[in-house]
C-alpha cells in the first residue's frame, strides 16, 4: 500500500503537530484556560495524533477498494489494547515531534502517557492476543478488521482497604474516548428470547417466524489499529448495547 501519491499530506514535524495540538484544544474542546490543563492536554494530543492515523485509515480503505483485496475478520470477546496513545506516536514514528510539541507546555509525552487509562475491554491473555494480532497484521499491510464488544466496565480497579484487597468498577470510558468514533448509520437490532411462530403464508406455504422478541440496538464504535512504520491503519469495530426507540408502558408499574 505504500505508493507515492498516498502519502498523507498532513505534517509529522513538531511545528505542525504543536498547531494541531493548540487547535483541538481550543477548538475542539473548547479549552481557553491560562494555564493548560493536563487532562485536556492528553486528549488534544490525542485528537492531533489521530487526525494522522485518519488519513492513513482512509488510504487504506481506499487500497482494499482498488485492489478489490479480500478482508479477513478476527472475532473476540476481548482486545486487550493497552494504551492507544504511546501506540500510535511509535507506530507512527511522532516521538521526537511529540516531544518537541509539548516543550512549550512544560510536559513530556511521558507524563501524558501514564495518564491515559487503559481502554477496558479485556483481562487477560486472549485479549492481549487479539491486539497483538491485529497489531501485527497491520504492521504486515494485512487488511483485517477486528470485532469485538464495547464493555462500559471491562476491568475491576484494585484497591486495598483496611488491609484487604477490594475490587471496584472501572468506568474507562468516564471521560469519553478520543480513539473512537461513533458509527450512528451502522446499527443493527438485536434480538432476545421470544417464541417460534409457525404459520402458512398467502401462498400456502409453512413458515415460521421469532416473535415476543426482547430486542436491543447494537451500534458500531470504531477504532483504528496502526501497524508499525507502515501507512496501513486497520479498523476494530466495538459494539455498543443501546435501547430501542420502542418503550412498554404496560411492563411499567407506574
Amino acid at each position: 500500500m505504500k505508493k507515492d501519491d498516498d502519502n498523507p499530506t498532513l505534517g509529522n514535524s513538531g511545528m505542525h503537530l504543536a498547531d494541531d495540538l493548540q487547535r483541538h484544544y481550543n477548538f475542539t474542546l473548547g479549552r481557553v484556560d491560562s494555564h493548560v490543563q493536563p487532562q485536556y492536554l492528553l486528549k488534544a494530543l490525542s485528537f492531533a495524533v489521530r487526525d494522522r492515523l485518519m488519513e492513513r485509515w482512509r488510504l487504506s480503505r481506499e487500497a482494499e477498494t482498488n485492489k478489490k483485496t479480500k478482508r479477513v475478520y478476527y472475532l473476540s470477546l476481548e482486545f486487550l489494547l493497552g494504551r492507544s496513545l504511546s501506540n500510535a506516536v511509535k507506530n507512527l514514528g511522532l516521538e521526537d515531534s511529540t516531544e518537541k510539541a509539548l516543550h512549550n507546555y512544560g510536559c513530556t509525552l511521558e507524563e501524558l502517557e501514564t495518564s491515559e487509562i487503559d481502554a477496558g475491554l479485556g483481562n487477560g491473555g486472549l485479549g492481549r492476543l487479539a491486539a497483538c494480532f491485529l497489531d501485527s497484521c497491520a504492521t504486515l499491510d494485512y487488511p483485517v478488521m477486528g470485532y469485538g464488544i464495547r464493555y462500559e466496565y471491562g476491568m475491576f480497579q484494585q484497591r486495598i482497604e483496611q488491609g484487604r484487597q477490594v475490587e471496584c468498577p472501572d468506568h474507562w470510558l468516564r471521560d469519553g474516548n478520543p480513539w473512537e468514533l461513533e458509527r450512528p448509520d451502522h446499527r443493527r437490532r438485536i434480538k432476545f428470547y421470544g417464541r417460534t411462530d409457525h404459520y402458512t403464508n398467502d401462498v400456502g406455504k409453512q413458515c415460521a417466524r421469532w416473535v415476543d422478541t426482547s430486542d436491543v440496538y447494537a451500534l458500531a464504535y470504531d477504532m483504528p489499529i496502526p501497524g508499525y512504520d507502515t501507512q496501513t491503519v486497520n479498523t476494530l469495530r466495538l459494539w455498543k448495547a443501546t435501547a430501542t426507540d420502542e418503550f412498554n408502558l404496560g411492563s411499567s408499574p407506574l
